[in-house]
């Protein structure tokens, strides 16, 4: 990218940096500090609100540069992520959001706990979110480091590692300074940037080709250098058997994922009411629907007027394909309108990165604080005033130690964002959604419709799913045994398939029912009627 590219993109991240650190300063400075506060905002955001911030949340460089890649890179097949992404939706909507505002109060481990004995069922939770969160993570700085690649020219690793750096830097500022109320702000701010970015380069694209979509399509077929095979199941996920077992794999991962995602189940909780929950999924869903919609254009769009080679050369991954059409469509390299429409593209997809890389890192420290921290410390109060005074001391506790976890958690991402800089940044959240459907939404479903199911199934249910899927990715050939692995060099690759969702998520399934059937422990009628009672009528939430 030449001087000009490089200068107005920096000009735009720089604008974009000192707008959400000011948000960040606005709200640290009127903050009371309180766990509630920091967790989930005060519960003060609209439904509309909130519906654009868990869009801004969802809609990620997964998304954005990710999904796109695929699509110039492998046509039909990349389309999967668009379809699975946008299905997810509807398993939040139906199974999940009203009834986890109802019955928790700022994590997943509040909904399993209400019916458990907590310790345990806290430890778990709360570790399996840190794992998750962590994977989601890594996805955004491999996005970065990509991004910023591209605007060098991709000739300077230097840049492109203290890129991911710089970004975990700032995530660790926005959530320690401002918690969740700037982190919505911030996500708002991305969401309306992002859909106005996508609607501009969507109207551009089909504007290329007269409005014709078949022409769009044959054109990318051609230039895809796969011919009508482009347009066809098959050229990624065809091979063999084990590459359609990861199709299927890869598409359980996806629909099931969403629902065990941390930082997309804390945003229920920033809302008054499950009413406004529900009605915040509404928002997102049409907004997160029309937005991979976009996506398949811009993925196709990419492979007809960059071509799949180029897109290829720039990044082996396609993370780079947005800004390459971008740059095209605004007239070429050097043109005044290819250099302002690749910055403000490239500028969008920066802080897409920096506004999900702070939801994430505020949903992870607050499972370490409010869940492990504070079940590892927790002692039984003793009389009334010192349990509230007690009470409100460990919140300012919890709160802390969730600043210094951001920190931690940053520095965690960072190290694996390095290591993991050629791989494709949707197939890294692919992971992500898989380790979540195993290990989160198991136990999710089992505490919120199972009568019987007791701590032991609970405990059983996270580790079950957690350990089998961390395990498999470390033995698939995304880990070693192939030049695309991490770690080239190597290969202890066992297992064939490169998402373990197939696998791992009946086995979250199965280990909660052994769990329960072979407990001694009689299940707590009451107070899962209790817990019944309260996700489905909002009595006794907090």
């Amino acid at each position: 990218m030449n001087g000009d590219h490089q200068a107005l993109a920096l000009v735009l991240f720089s604008a974009f940096i000192a707008v959400t650190l000011g948000i960040t300063t606005w709200v640290s400075r009127n903050r009371r500090g309180s766990a509630e506060e920091f967790y989930a905002g005060g519960r003060l955001f609209s439904p509309m609100e909130n519906g654009f911030a868990i869009a801004g949340d969802y809609m990620s460089a997964a998304s954005f540069l990710g999904i796109s890649g695929l699509i110039a890179l492998f046509g039909y097949d990349g389309m999967l992520y668009s379809v699975g992404f946008l299905v997810a939706w509807l398993v939040v909507l139906f199974l999940v959001a009203e009834l986890v505002r109802n019955c928790g109060r700022f994590t997943l481990a509040d909904v399993v706990a209400s019916r458990m004995r907590e310790r345990k069922v806290r430890i778990a939770s709360g570790t399996s979110s840190v794992v998750v969160s962590v994977l989601y993570l890594v996805a955004q700085m491999v996005g970065a480091g990509s991004l910023v690649a591209l605007l060098l020219g991709g000739t300077s690793e230097a840049a492109r590692s203290w890129t991911v750096v710089g970004v975990g830097a700032l995530m660790v500022i926005y959530v320690s300074m401002g918690g969740m109320r700037a982190t919505t702000w911030i996500q708002i701010v991305k969401a309306v940037l992002l859909m106005a970015g996508a609607v501009t380069m969507t109207v551009l694209v089909l504007l290329r080709f007269g409005g014709d979509v078949g022409g769009l399509l044959s054109t990318a077929a051609e230039r895809s250098g796969h011919g009508e095979d482009f347009l066809a199941p098959g050229l990624r996920y065809g091979g063999d058997w084990t590459s359609r077992l990861d199709f299927i794999s890869l598409g359980v991962a996806l629909v099931l994922g969403t629902a065990g995602l941390p930082h997309i189940l804390s945003r229920f909780y920033t809302v008054p009411t499950a009413r406004a929950a529900r009605r915040s999924v509404v928002w997102s869903i049409g907004l997160i629907g029309s937005f991979y919609l976009m996506t398949i254009v811009l993925g196709f769009g990419a492979a007809a007027v960059v071509g799949t080679d180029r897109v290829r050369e720039s990044n082996a991954a396609g993370n780079t394909a947005v800004p390459l059409l971008a740059l095209d469509l605004g007239g070429g390299a050097g043109s005044t309108g290819g250099t302002v429409l690749f910055a403000v593209v490239a500028a969008i997809a920066f802080a897409t990165i920096l506004a999900v890389v702070a939801g994430i890192t505020l949903a992870s420290s607050v499972s370490v604080a409010h869940d492990l921290y504070a079940s590892l410390r927790r002692r039984p109060a003793q009389g009334g005033a010192r349990k509230e005074g007690g009470g409100e001391r460990r919140e300012y506790s919890e709160v802390a130690v969730a600043r210094l976890a951001a920190a931690g958690i940053g520095a965690v991402a960072i190290g694996l964002g390095l290591l993991a800089q050629d791989l494709n940044v949707a197939f890294l959240v692919g992971l992500a959604f898989a380790v979540a459907a195993s290990a989160n939404l198991p136990v999710l479903l089992y505490s919120l419709f199972w009568r019987g199911f007791t701590t032991r199934g609970a405990v059983w249910s996270v580790y079950g799913g957690l350990v089998p899927a961390v395990a498999l990715v470390v033995l698939s050939p995304v880990v070693s045994g192939s030049e695309q692995s991490l770690f080239p060099g190597l290969d202890f690759q066992l297992f064939p398939l490169e998402n373990p969702g197939l696998v791992s998520i009946p086995l979250g399934f199965l280990a909660g029912w052994i769990g329960t059937v072979t407990s001694s422990e009689p299940p707590d009628e009451a107070r899962h009627a209790e817990t019944e009672v309260r996700a489905l009528t909002g009595a006794g939430a907090v």
